[in-house]
C-alpha cells in the first residue's frame, strides 16, 4: 500500500515538471514541405529534358560531320540549329559548339580506351555529346542507353584524359585548346567579331516603317543606307522566336546577301531566275521587289533543299515564284518556256571562305590541326569551274538583259577570274559589266581591265566577305536605285594594306595554269545568307 501512493508521488511530480518545462505554442506556421514526389517528378523531367536533348543535338551533329566529311554544302551550324523544328535552340546550339569544341580531345580519349563496341561506333555522333557532358559540361544521369553505358565507363575515361595531358605536358584540357585558335587556310585578321544583326523587312507583308515600329519596342532599329528594305539591329539581338520573323514579315539576312536581288534590279511584271536558288532568301527578297508580281523561276537542283527552299517561299508568301527540281544547266536557253526571260539571279557554290568565322567553320574536323590543304586547292578549282560554267550558260540566254554573279567567298579563284574568264562570252552575246552600289568604295582586283566595276565586301571592315558582279545588254543602260545615283571615288579593295594578303592567299590557292575540272553539278547554293 505505502509503496503504491510512493508511486502515484513520483508521477505526479513527473507531470508537473513537463508542465513547467513546456515552451509556449510557436505562433509561426511551420514552411511548407515539398511533397518527395513532386521533387522526383521535377528532377525526372530535367533528366528527360537532357536526355532527348542530346539525341536532338546528335542528329544535326551528324549532318554537320558528314556534310563537312563529304565537303557538301548543308547549311551553317547557325542555320542548322535555329530551324523552326528545333525545341530548345539555344541549349543544342551550345551543346553542339562545345562538342565540336572538344571534339579532337573526345575523339583520342574514346580511341585510346577503346570502350565502344559495334553498336556505339554506329552512334557516334550521340557518344560525342554525352562524352562532352560527362567530361567537361554537366552532371548526367543515367537516363538513356548512351548515359548509363558511358556512365558505368567513366573512371576510364577519365584515367585515359589523365594520360593524355600527361603525355602532352599540360595540366589542364584548355591548355591543348588554346594551341590552335586560328582557321587553317585564312589570315589571321578572320576573328569572330561583333557584327550587327540586320533584318530585311519582307515588304509582301509588312512596310519598312512598321517592322521599325514593332521591332523598336524591344531594341535600336537604324535604317540601312544601301538597301532601302534592311534595318540594322546591335549585335547579339536574339529574334529567331519574335513573331515577325516567324511569320515571315521580316527576314534574318545578311547585309551583302540582301545586296545581290538589289544589285539585280528586276522590275515588277519580269520574269526572273534564279539559277541556284535555295534556301531562298534571295528568292524571296525578288519577289518583294517585284511587288509580287511576274515570274520567278527558283532552279535547285537538291531534292531536300527544294523542301527548304519551297518552305521559305510559303513563309514569305511569295505566290508569284515557281520552283523548278533540275539542273540550272541543263535548262534550254532556247526553251520557249524562258521565251520573255528578262534576268538571271547566280549564286553558285562556293567555298563560303567569306563567312567561315561567322558560320564557325573554324570549329569543323576539317579546319583544325591545319588540315586544310592540297583538298582544298582541289575543291577550289573544281567550284571555280563549275562557276565559269553556270555564269557562261547564264548569258547564253538571248532575251536576258541583266545577270548578276555572287558569292560569299574571299578568293579570286572564284571572283575575278571566273568574271575575267567569260568576258570574250559575255561581249560576243552583247554583255558588259555594269558598276552595282557605285557609292561602294571596295572594288575588284585589278587583275583584269573593267575590274573597278565589280564589287567586294571585306570580312574584317564589312563584317563578311562577298563579291558582286553586275552584267547588262550593251543596248540597255544599267538602272540604278534612287539610293545608287550618288557616286564615290573608288578605292582598292581595304587599300592593299590588308586586302593584300587576302590576294596573296587566293594566288596561293590559284592553279598555276588555271582551269580544273566540272565538280559533278554541284549545283547546291553554299551561301546561308
Amino acid at each position: 500500500m505505502v509503496r503504491r501512493k510512493k508511486q502515484t508521488l513520483k508521477k505526479l511530480k513527473s507531470s508537473n515538471t513537463d508542465k513547467t518545462n513546456k515552451q509556449p505554442p510557436s505562433t509561426t506556421p511551420p514552411p511548407p514541405k515539398t511533397p518527395p514526389e513532386k521533387k522526383d517528378r521535377k528532377q525526372l523531367n530535367a533528366e528527360k529534358s537532357a536526355h532527348f536533348g542530346r539525341r536532338e543535338a546528335a542528329k544535326i551533329l551528324r549532318v554537320i560531320l558528314q556534310g563537312d566529311a563529304h565537303r557538301r554544302a548543308v547549311g551553317s551550324i547557325k542555320t542548322l540549329v535555329f530551324k523552326p523544328s528545333v525545341r530548345n535552340k539555344k541549349a543544342t546550339f551550345a551543346l553542339i559548339c562545345q562538342t565540336l569544341k572538344y571534339l579532337p580531345i573526345i575523339k583520342e580519349v574514346l580511341d585510346t580506351s577503346a570502350v565502344l563496341n559495334s553498336k556505339w561506333k554506329r552512334q557516334e555522333e550521340l557518344i560525342y555529346i554525352t562524352t562532352y557532358d560527362l567530361l567537361f559540361g554537366k552532371e548526367i544521369s543515367t537516363w538513356g542507353d548512351a548515359e548509363k553505358f558511358l556512365f558505368q565507363r567513366k573512371a576510364v575515361l577519365e584515367s585515359t584524359l589523365a594520360k593524355i595531358l600527361a603525355k602532352k605536358k599540360v595540366k589542364r584540357v584548355e591548355d591543348l585548346l588554346s594551341q590552335d585558335k586560328t582557321t587553317p587556310g585564312l589570315p589571321n585578321f578572320f576573328s569572330d567579331v561583333p557584327k550587327p544583326r540586320y533584318v530585311r523587312v519582307n515588304t509582301l507583308k509588312l512596310d519598312v516603317d512598321s517592322a521599325i515600329k514593332e521591332l523598336g519596342k524591344k531594341c535600336t532599329v537604324k535604317k540601312d543606307d544601301l538597301v532601302p528594305d534592311l534595318l540594322i539591329l546591335p549585335p547579339g539581338v536574339d529574334l529567331h522566336d519574335h513573331p515577325l520573323v516567324t511569320s515571315g514579315s521580316v527576314f534574318l539576312q545578311g547585309k551583302a546577301s540582301s545586296m545581290v536581288a538589289v544589285a539585280l534590279g528586276p522590275q515588277p511584271g519580269w520574269q526572273v531566275l534564279d539559277a541556284c536558288s535555295a534556301p531562298g532568301n534571295k528568292t524571296a527578297h525578288l519577289a518583294a521587289l517585284m511587288k509580287g508580281k511576274g515570274k520567278i523561276v527558283a532552279c535547285e537542283l537538291n531534292a531536300d533543299r527544294v523542301k527548304l527552299l519551297q518552305n521559305t517561299i510559303n513563309v514569305a508568301g511569295a505566290k508569284n515564284v515557281e520552283v523548278h527540281l533540275g539542273n540550272f544547266l541543263n535548262i534550254d536557253p532556247e526553251d520557249p518556256a524562258f521565251s520573255k526571260l528578262r534576268a538571271i539571279l547566280l549564286d553558285p557554290s562556293c567555298s563560303g571562305s567569306g563567312t567561315a568565322a561567322e558560320r564557325l567553320d573554324h570549329l569543323l574536323p576539317s579546319h583544325t590541326n591545319n588540315k586544310a590543304g592540297v583538298s582544298d586547292v582541289i575543291r577550289l578549282t573544281n567550284l571555280s569551274a563549275f562557276q565559269k560554267k553556270a555564269l557562261k550558260h547564264a548569258l547564253s540566254f538571248p532575251t536576258v538583259e541583266r545577270i548578276v554573279y555572287s558569292t560569299c567567298s574571299i578568293h579570286q579563284l572564284e571572283n575575278e577570274d571566273v568574271i575575267k574568264s567569260v568576258l570574250p562570252t559575255a561581249l560576243k552575246n552583247g554583255f558588259e559589266l555594269a558598276t552595282p552600289f557605285p557609292q561602294w568604295s571596295r572594288r575588284g582586283l585589278p587583275v583584269f581591265e573593267g575590274s573597278e566595276h565589280v564589287l567586294r565586301m571585306d570580312p574584317v571592315e564589312d563584317k563578311e566577305g562577298f563579291f558582286i558582279a553586275l552584267f547588262v545588254r550593251k543596248q540597255e543602260e544599267c538602272r540604278p536605285n534612287q539610293l545608287n545615283l550618288k557616286k564615290r571615288k573608288p578605292e582598292m579593295p581595304v587599300p592593299f594594306t590588308r586586302l593584300s594578303k587576302m590576294w596573296l592567299l587566293s594566288l596561293m590557292l590559284s592553279p598555276p595554269h588555271g582551269g580544273g575540272c566540272c565538280p559533278g553539278e554541284e549545283s547546291v547554293c553554299h551561301s546561308t545568307n
